[in-house]
C-alpha cells in the first residue's frame, strides 16, 4: 500500500487532536499585530481571541504561507517515509497559499504531490482531509485519493453568522458596499463562500432568528458530515446538539473547531456557523 501523507494550512482551523488523528501536517499562515509577525501555529485560538479583543490592540492581518514553508513541510513528509502527498489548501481566490503550495510541489517534481484547492476555508479543508484520510485507510493510491477528494469540493458549503461585515471589508474579502448594507440595517449577516469567494448570503434582524436560519441552511440537504465553527461562542454545544438532532448525524460526524488566528481576523469576535459536507447526489 502506498504511504500517503496529508498536508494542509492553518486556515483550516484544524484542531490539534484532529490533526494528530489524521497524521496531517499543518503549515502556518502569518498573522500580524502591527509590525509584530507571528506564525499562526504559535498563536492558539484562546490567546488570539484574548489579544484581538483587548481594547486598543492593532487589528490583526494575515499573510499567506510561503513556498519555502510548504517545501520544508513536503520534504519532512518524504523524509518520514511518505511516497506521495495530498495537500488541501484554503481557497485559491481567498489566499495566495494555494499558489505557494503549487510552487513548492513543482520544485520537488517528479515526486508525487497533489495540491487541492478546497475553494473554501476553515474546516472546509478539514472535512476534505477527513475524506482523504478515509480513502487512504481503505488503501487507495494517492492519485485516486486526490481525484475523489477533488470531486467532493462541490459538496462543501460554508455558512457563518458574523456580528459585522466590517472585518471582512478591512481584510479585502468583501466589498465596502456589502459591508455598509449590513451596518446600516443593524442586522446579523450570514456569509457563505460561493465559487471560492466570500459573499453575504442573508441578513437577519436578530441573533435568535439568525441562529434558526443557520440551522435551516445547514440541514437543507442530507449531510455526510459537518464541522461546527465558533469564535469562542458560549452556546456552541447547544448549537451542535441541535444540528445533530435535525440532521440525524451521529456525534462522530459532527466535529467542533474554534476559528483561529488565520481566519479570525476576517470574521471577528462572536462569529459562529458550520462547514457542511453534503452527501453526493
Amino acid at each position: 500500500m502506498q504511504r500517503v501523507a496529508l498536508v494542509t494550512d492553518s486556515a483550516s482551523d484544524l484542531p490539534p487532536d484532529m490533526a494528530a488523528a489524521l497524521e496531517a501536517t499543518v503549515v502556518p499562515l502569518l498573522v500580524y499585530f502591527g509590525d509584530e509577525e507571528i506564525r499562526a501555529n504559535d498563536l492558539p485560538p484562546d490567546a488570539f481571541w484574548a489579544r484581538m479583543t483587548t481594547p486598543g490592540t492593532h487589528l490583526p492581518r494575515t499573510s499567506a504561507c510561503s513556498p519555502a514553508d510548504f517545501l520544508a513541510a513536503f520534504q519532512r513528509c518524504f523524509e518520514g517515509g511518505a511516497e506521495a502527498i495530498i495537500c488541501v489548501t484554503v481557497g485559491g481566490k481567498l489566499s495566495a497559499t494555494l499558489k505557494s503550495a503549487q510552487i513548492a510541489a513543482q520544485q520537488l517534481a517528479p515526486r508525487e504531490i497533489h495540491v487541492i484547492d478546497s475553494e473554501c476555508a476553515s474546516m472546509g479543508e478539514g472535512l476534505l482531509l477527513q475524506v482523504a484520510a478515509a480513502l487512504r485507510e481503505a488503501g487507495e493510491p494517492a492519485a485516486a485519493i486526490a481525484e475523489r477528494t477533488v470531486a467532493r469540493v462541490a459538496d462543501l458549503r460554508f455558512y457563518v453568522v458574523v456580528e459585522t461585515l466590517d472585518y471582512l471589508r478591512r481584510g479585502g474579502r468583501i466589498s465596502g458596499a456589502q459591508a455598509a448594507i449590513g451596518s446600516v440595517l443593524s442586522v446579523k449577516p450570514i456569509i457563505t463562500i460561493k465559487d471560492g469567494v466570500v459573499e453575504a448570503l442573508d441578513r437577519i434582524r436578530t441573533r435568535s432568528k439568525a441562529r434558526e436560519r443557520l440551522l435551516e441552511l445547514i440541514t437543507a440537504r442530507p449531510l455526510d458530515r459537518v464541522a461546527i465553527l465558533h469564535a469562542q461562542t458560549a452556546d456552541v454545544e447547544a448549537f451542535r446538539e441541535e444540528v445533530m438532532a435535525r440532521s440525524g448525524l451521529p456525534p462522530e460526524r459532527v466535529s467542533t473547531a474554534v476559528i483561529g488566528a488565520s481566519i479570525g481576523p476576517h470574521v471577528g469576535p462572536g462569529a459562529y456557523g458550520a462547514v457542511c459536507l453534503y452527501r453526493t447526489s
